[in-house]
């Protein structure tokens, strides 16, 4: 395993100064968002000797520079548009400009609904330790906020396990594990995504089976 670069604390203070002027009032893609996803991404890059970590820790903080609501039309735009904005941040900030390409890649390719292949293994990781701060406990925390936020019900009234209908994420929240969050861990980059997102996922499906106990009276 290889050590992180000397001068990554003093990069990470920058980015993180960076990306807090283009926060909203978003609280689940606020700066402990960021920060999350930064140690998810080192929990990685032990396992990748050969992934940039500059690159990796550049695309982790400003991934969100324009973040956009989930129903939004142009959603799918968003990370590009964050690439775009963080390739021109980054330009006057002294950044490596050889890195540039690489960061803006990962930055693109981390969105869901962007569906932007991650060809790098920066990118893979950073997409990655996105997609697992949407598992877990932080993650069952975000998904009802986030719903909310949106105006969702947070499960249907008789049938939460939606087992005989159509699931619906938008219009009921506890459907969102089952239609989104259940297939992250198969389609992480790396192995360690694999294995954190499995964790995490068998925490949100005892959840999702407690919930619904509960919901219809049966717990």
């Amino acid at each position: 395993m290889t050590a992180l670069p000397a001068d990554l604390p003093g990069w990470r203070t920058k980015l993180a100064a960076l990306a807090a002027g283009h926060l909203g009032a978003d609280g689940a893609h606020d700066a402990n968002h960021l920060d999350r996803v930064w140690r998810n991404a080192q929990a990685l890059l032990p396992h990748h000797p050969e992934a940039d970590a500059l690159v990796v820790l550049a695309a982790c903080y400003l991934h969100d520079l324009v973040n956009l609501p989930k129903n939004d039309p142009d959603r799918a735009q968003a990370s590009r548009r964050s690439a775009q904005l963080a390739r021109h941040q980054l330009g006057w900030m002294g950044f490596p400009s050889e890195r540039l390409d690489a960061v803006a890649h990962a930055i693109e390719a981390h969105s869901f609904s962007a569906a932007i292949p991650a060809q790098s293994i920066e990118a893979k990781i950073v997409q990655d330790a996105d997609r697992l701060d949407a598992l877990g406990a932080v993650g069952l925390a975000r998904m009802f906020y986030i719903a909310g936020m949106m105006g969702s019900s947070l499960a249907h009234p008789d049938d939460p396990l939606a087992q005989r209908r159509a699931p619906d994420d938008r219009s009921y929240s506890l459907d969102h594990i089952a239609v989104k969050l259940a297939t992250l861990p198969g389609k992480m980059q790396t192995e360690g995504g694999r294995r954190l997102g499995q964790e995490r996922l068998a925490f949100l499906e005892s959840f999702r089976a407690s919930f619904a106990a509960e919901w219809l009276g049966d717990g």
